[in-house]
């Protein structure tokens, strides 16, 4: 399952992370962000133990949408050793992501 990130935890869960982190920038009333969700799963458990994959809510958490300049969703923002080293802004197919994830690995 994708790990829930928020404001209060984004340093220690993608800052600090020796993983690669892909963070899925997403809203309830969205509807290609609902339509990615599964996609995001399939993610998560694939890649359970080598990367880490989450979602931020923006509505809750403004302050890291704000931080990374977010302003479409679903944006995917891909980070390697707490920094950012790609990103994704719309809804793509599973293997576009699983290519940038790979590329960065």
């Amino acid at each position: 399952m994708a790990v829930e990130i928020t404001d209060g935890n984004f340093e220690t869960i993608v800052k600090k992370s020796d993983k690669m982190v892909l963070v899925d920038f997403w809203a309830q009333w969205c509807g290609p962000c609902l339509a990615m969700g599964p996609v995001i799963e399939d993610l998560a458990k694939e890649y359970e133990g080598k990367a880490v994959i989450g979602k931020l809510d923006v509505d809750s958490n403004p302050g890291i949408s704000m931080e990374f300049g977010v302003r479409n969703i679903p944006t995917i923002l891909f980070f390697k050793n707490g920094e950012l080293v790609d990103k994704q802004v719309g809804a793509v197919p599973k293997s576009a992501l699983v290519k940038k994830l790979e590329a960065h690995m």
